[in-house]
């Protein structure tokens, strides 16, 4: 706790003397998670998610490496032409005798349409287990829970939100809990992957005092070694350094990064804008083809997001489906109103018209959206001309693509953004500070990309 009389903040004091409950919950490896979503054979095995490694491309850079590829000396951020080196494709390795196949590893594109599908199931989940969700990126989030649980039963609760993000999305979650939002996230960076780590009240200084001073929420590897060179290597050097001799050095930012390193961070969490579309998904324990079961399926799905959307007074103008069929294919449609309404019948009956396009296959998931969303109070519009809609004015582009050719369509352009597990931008990053439209100091949001490179991540997107 903060010296008293130095700064006026105690660690997890909302400022009415409260304790807030904080987690943070960031997805390991998550664009490589995504992938074996899609294609299970490579669970286990070297894969690298970026651009660059079609056949005779090596322009572009890694965005996230597995931690099965990280044992080659892959890292998120490297050019192609480096990963290559360390780790060859399995195709050209089974081609080459000079390569050992069992050191190969494999090379995916990046497709963020698909990354933001499966981070928006994430999302649903976290949504409802949160007080308070302020989304970071396409992979991490902090969630306030105070109203919703005591530190005595925080870790059962942190356990199960890890146990049914996997189980209904297929993905892994660590979670760090804590007072604050920078011990929170430091928390969860702890022991990834997989990880679950409670800091409790009182206990922050002490959670932070042994560790590299890197390990600070808002230092990063410039920072780092700037402070490496004034003899402070640990976070609890850190805390104990004279506050003018850091403001001398830093400004204002190295007092904040003092403070963090002492437990003492007042930041609530605060929402990041609304939400652009609202969802409901659902997986068979095996993949069916029963008609019925799947027709079932999306009546309840429907019913379940007209309802969310009636409580949330939300209007919506775009409605779809979202058929994932074996092994792991996503397919999308999805039509547009001339309007925004608040119609369950309506959203149940557009939902079962697009099935009816998979008429016959087998299904492993099925899920619900709304989307085009309308916040404001107003007239609702009218449908008039619904019925006699042409295709191309009631579907949005649908993905009919197969899986390799929508990865393609979707990668990006430059290869050089990673996910929650590079380390792009990280220099940069640690040096912005700005504020959102209300005010709100958001530097550390800037500065968390430097803090995902430790575990090397870093962000692309919203979460």
């Amino acid at each position: 706790m903060g010296a008293e009389g130095e700064t006026g903040w105690f660690e997890g004091d909302g400022g009415d003397g409260s304790e807030r409950v904080v987690a943070h919950v960031d997805m390991d490896c998550f664009y490589a998670a995504c992938e074996r979503l899609r294609e299970p054979a490579l669970k286990g095995e070297p894969l690298v998610v970026g651009m660059g490694f079609e056949p005779g491309e090596t322009i572009g850079a890694v965005a996230t490496a597995s931690y099965e590829a990280r044992e080659f000396g892959v890292e998120s951020a490297m050019a192609i032409t480096e990963a290559l080196e360390r780790l060859p494709r399995k195709v050209d390795a089974a081609r080459d005798p000079d390569l050992d196949v069992e050191a190969a590893g494999f090379y995916r594109p990046v497709d963020m349409e698909y990354y933001e599908s499966v981070s928006a199931e994430v999302k649903e989940i976290l949504r409802e287990r949160a007080d308070v969700l302020r989304e970071v990126s396409i992979d991490e989030a902090y969630l306030d829970v105070t109203d919703r649980v005591g530190w005595d039963g925080v870790r059962e609760w942190a356990a199960d939100l890890r146990a049914t993000v996997e189980s209904e999305v297929g993905v892994v979650a660590s979670v760090g809990v804590a007072p604050t939002m920078s011990a929170a996230k430091v928390a969860s960076d702890r022991d990834k992957p997989d990880g679950l780590v409670v800091v409790r009240p009182g206990e922050v200084r002490d959670f932070f005092a042994d560790l590299p001073v890197e390990e600070v929420h808002g230092v990063g590897p410039v920072t780092a070694d700037e402070l490496g060179e004034m003899g402070i290597e640990t976070a609890g050097d850190l805390a104990a350094t004279d506050r003018d001799r850091l403001a001398d050095r830093f400004g204002e930012r190295g007092l904040e990064i003092r403070r963090f390193a002492r437990g003492e961070d007042d930041r609530e969490v605060t929402p990041r804008g609304r939400p652009k579309s609202l969802s409901r998904e659902s997986a068979f324990a095996e993949p069916t083809g029963d008609r019925e079961a799947v027709r079932d399926r999306v009546r309840s799905l429907s019913d379940s997001v007209a309802d969310r959307a009636a409580s949330k007074d939300v209007l919506y103008q775009t409605i779809g489906i979202k058929v994932v069929t074996p092994p792991y294919d996503v397919n999308t449609r999805a039509r547009s109103l001339p309007g925004p309404v608040e119609d369950p019948d309506l959203v149940e009956e557009v939902a079962l018209d697009l099935l009816g396009e998979f008429e016959g296959e087998r299904v492993r998931k099925v899920g619900v959206r709304v989307s085009k969303l309308s916040f404001t109070a107003g007239e609702q519009a009218s449908l008039t001309g619904w019925d006699g809609a042409g295709e191309g004015e009631r579907s949005e582009p649908s993905e009919s693509a197969s899986g390799s050719e929508r990865r393609e369509r979707h990668a990006s352009s430059d290869g050089t953004a990673t996910d929650g597990d590079g380390d792009s931008g990280s220099e940069s990053a640690e040096n912005s500070a700005a504020t959102d439209g209300d005010g709100t100091d958001r530097h550390t949001d800037a500065a968390g990309a430097a803090d995902r490179a430790k575990d090397g991540q870093s962000t692309l997107g919203d979460f």
